[in-house]
């Protein structure tokens, strides 16, 4: 039947089947929900953020633990850019990433930006993700109770990276080792590199 339907119809149903895959994994990471989550994967698909290198189901498995060591991160999304070429896409939104932490007795919470990256690949009629990067924005560290001083100093922050400084620094005193050498703002070279590769991978023109 689909072979009936104007070219533009099929477009548009592509660009929503992507647009809720993209949704359905962010909303099933902050709800828990990790049976859906590891479905919007490919088994050999690539994770690369802040705390995690790594294939698509193994990320919803640090997910898991992460959740359990109360580490719990929910996402506010911006609008969903779908970018497709056949059977390959690129999707992409600004999200706001909010961390609830407590630092030497004071309740806080860790907002990072960052333009999140999907690559997105139809096999056997079905789209799944095939990929998952982040290109850091900035961050900042607020007290929850207005009139509370943030006790974090200057020299404790000064070894990360200002694009995610503050999202370095509470994910270190959780026990994970952040990369330092992830695309950022204040690494356009890094951000410009991934762009291109995954740019490459769907096959769009510069």
């Amino acid at each position: 039947m689909s072979q009936h339907l104007p070219q533009a119809v099929l477009d548009a149903a592509d660009v929503s089947a992507i647009t809720q895959l993209v949704l359905t994994e962010r909303e099933c990471r902050d709800l828990g929900r990790w049976d859906e989550m590891r479905d919007c994967f490919h088994p050999d698909s690539l994770v690369r953020l802040s705390w995690f290198t790594g294939t698509g189901p193994d990320f919803v498995a640090g997910s898991i633990d992460m959740a359990r060591r109360k580490v719990l991160a929910k996402h506010r999304l911006g609008p969903v850019r779908v970018q497709r070429k056949g059977d390959r896409a690129l999707a992409s939104l600004v999200g706001a990433i909010d961390i609830p932490a407590t630092i030497g007795g004071v309740d806080l919470m860790l907002t990072s930006l960052a333009r999140f990256l999907y690559r997105a690949e139809r096999r056997d009629g079905r789209w799944r993700l095939s990929g998952f990067d982040a290109v850091y924005l900035r961050d900042e560290l607020q007290a929850t109770v207005p009139g509370q001083e943030v006790p974090v100093t200057l020299a404790q922050v000064a070894g990360f990276r200002p694009a995610y400084r503050m999202l370095s620094f509470v994910l270190a005193s959780q026990g994970y080792v952040v990369n330092a050498e992830l695309p950022g703002e204040d690494r356009p070279d890094r951000a410009d590199a991934l762009m291109r590769e995954l740019r490459d991978w769907v096959g769009l023109a510069d």
